[in-house]
């Protein structure tokens, strides 16, 4: 049976915690010069709807150091339901290549690919969720401060894509998310697709958000595609700002998170993002790290 990766809940906890040992593994290799290239003569297509830096290189150069290649499309080469139904290009690039990573717009989109693919399909990055972002995020905190179980994320921000795949790992993985967003800007639990809201809790003060947390995180205030709300969303987000005073009322351990890319001043301070507490450049090479023991699992399953 083909396993995708369209959402975060689509693996469960035992897989995670396998997925973290194998990509804390094919680090170690990396970093020690040692090959790992399970996935000799594997081909993954790349489907770009949504522009990227660290989507492409992060799955581009992960494919290639696991031993296979990369076909890279974008909007250009294959507009998904526009040039022929979306049905038709998965039958047709299923055939062709081993794997399939989309980045696009409406979740719906990929999900469509996905029922008509053979092969394995994971979502890039979509409007409802980036569960690669948050696979990788998860085990950058790992590996700074060990198990997240127990713990508590401080989300500040807009209740997005960011949003939505972090409360569903808070549901599968046994922490606690304290949200914090503008008004008119919140997360609506049916789109995160959680079973109940037990795993987070909302603050209307984005420093009360932060108080005790082991993680603060954020993302930019105008997501792709939303750029014409742009001065709209800097009205409604200035006290959305993770700064000084929001890290010191989080556990003095705490770490600070970024997706990125990041707007310094925006809905972060320079010295927050570029000060002791943030591991955002580590979570930035840790995409490649999580997305290649993830490639590996999705079309080995699990290895010795």
């Amino acid at each position: 049976m083909i396993k995708h990766y369209l959402q975060f809940s689509d693996l469960d906890a035992s897989e995670y915690a396998y997925l973290f040992e194998r990509a804390a593994l094919i680090k170690r290799r990396f970093k020690a010069y040692e090959k790992h290239q399970t996935l000799s003569d594997r081909t993954l297509a790349l489907i770009f709807e949504k522009a990227s830096t660290r989507t492409r290189v992060s799955f581009e150069a992960g494919m290639y150091q696991m031993g296979g290649s990369v076909v890279h499309l974008t909007t250009g080469d294959s507009q998904l339901g526009r040039a022929e139904p979306i049905e038709d290009s998965a039958k047709v690039i299923s055939r062709m290549v081993d794997l399939v990573m989309i980045r696009t717009f409406e979740q719906t989109k990929i999900e469509a690919f996905a029922q008509h693919s053979r092969v394995p399909v994971i979502n890039g990055l979509t409007n409802e969720f980036h569960p690669c972002q948050i696979l990788a995020d998860i085990f950058t905190y790992i590996e700074h401060r060990g198990s997240i179980a127990g713990k508590t994320v401080a989300w500040v921000g807009d209740g997005n894509n960011m949003a939505n795949t972090w409360l569903q790992a808070a549901e599968i993985l046994g922490f606690k998310v304290h949200v914090s967003t503008p008004r008119g800007y919140e997360i609506d639990q049916s789109v995160a697709g959680i079973r109940s809201g037990a795993s987070y809790q909302v603050f209307k003060d984005p420093k009360q958000a932060c108080a005790g947390a082991d993680l603060v995180t954020t993302d930019v205030w105008t997501s792709m595609g939303f750029e014409a709300e742009n001065e709209e969303r800097r009205k409604a987000f200035a006290n959305w700002r993770v700064d000084a005073g929001m890290m010191a009322a989080a556990d003095p351990q705490a770490l600070f998170m970024h997706c990125l890319p990041a707007h310094r001043g925006e809905e972060v301070d320079a010295d927050v993002i570029d000060g002791p507490q943030s591991v955002v450049w580590d979570e930035a090479e840790n995409r490649m790290h999580a997305q290649k023991a993830l490639m590996e699992y999705l079309l080995l399953g699990r290895q010795d």
